[in-house]
């Protein structure tokens, strides 16, 4: 089962649009995850946004690369960055999207 995560152990209900890019020499790769009105910014909440969390039967992908976009004063998003330094990083986290991807109903299309 593959989930996302801000605390641990609390799964993110939101589907998230998610931005990938990739370095021409395949070594590196970025992934930009923008969550609109997500529920950890529910106000009846009060998990601590510690990181997200990418977990699977693998394991986890951890990034601490979280921010929140407000207005108004009101947290309206969150934006997650994962970057990814060698290939072997980023086709575990392509494994991770595919598994992520059939169990939400997604799918992936080439801007």
């Amino acid at each position: 089962m593959a989930q996302i995560q801000f605390s641990r152990g609390v799964t993110e209900a939101v589907i998230p649009q998610i931005r990938l890019t990739r370095a021409r020499s395949g070594q590196s790769g970025t992934a930009t995850f923008r969550f609109e009105s997500p529920d950890v910014l529910n106000s009846e909440r009060t998990d601590e946004i510690t990181g997200m969390y990418l977990v699977d039967e693998e394991g986890e992908i951890v990034t601490r690369e979280v921010k929140g976009k407000f207005i108004n004063g009101k947290p309206t998003s969150v934006e997650a960055i994962v970057i990814m330094n060698s290939p072997d990083e980023w086709d575990r986290f392509m494994r991770f999207m595919e598994r992520y991807a059939q169990e939400q109903g997604l799918e992936f299309s080439k801007a």
